[in-house]
């Protein structure tokens, strides 16, 4: 039985978004960042005069989203998602505390949605279209085609990576472009 590892989960999307955002940071099209996971140490050690070496640690909190910034004069958060699963993205893959962070950014009018690496393809899902999803059904997953449907395929390049904003413009700009 091949024995598979979560370590690197979603290290393949988030390198590509990590990419592209130093690619819109510097060329000033936004100012987005990968959010620090919040830890406590409990342990250090210093191996040398000039090192130290964190033994121990805990998270010492929950976190939300994996990126929040501001682009076109607005606050937006994400995060990235990756699913092996060829028809649907299972829910559990969200926690209890980012749907109700997602929630909140809405309710401020921030710009918040996902990007789901699936099928080989990149989508960004919007906040409000996931909500809605899981307030108007039973599933525990979102089946491929409503991704496809509600969804904005993010098209790869050369510079930056991910055309993520691309997809941004559509989803939450259209009206303004």
């Amino acid at each position: 039985m091949k024995n598979t590892s979560y370590s690197n989960r979603g290290m393949f999307l988030e390198n590509i978004i990590n990419e592209s955002n130093t690619y819109y940071n510097s060329n000033e099209k936004s100012l987005i960042f990968k959010k620090p996971t919040p830890i406590k140490v409990l342990n250090v050690s210093y191996p040398n005069n000039k090192s130290h070496l964190i033994d121990k640690a805990v998270y010492s909190s929950i976190s939300t989203l994996d990126y929040n910034g501001i682009y076109r004069e607005r606050y937006i958060e994400f995060d990235a998602k990756e699913c092996q699963s060829k028809t649907s993205f299972p829910l559990s893959n969200i926690k209890e505390h980012q749907l109700e962070h997602i929630k909140a950014v809405i309710k401020q009018k921030g710009i918040v949605f996902l990007i789901i690496y699936m099928n080989n393809e990149f989508f960004l899902l919007k906040g409000n279209d996931i909500i809605d999803y899981i307030n108007n059904s039973d599933r525990k997953s979102i089946e491929f085609e409503y991704i496809k449907e509600k969804g904005y395929k993010i098209k790869e390049s050369y510079l930056p990576r991910l055309k993520y904003l691309d997809a941004v413009d559509d989803a939450f700009f259209k009206e303004t472009i």
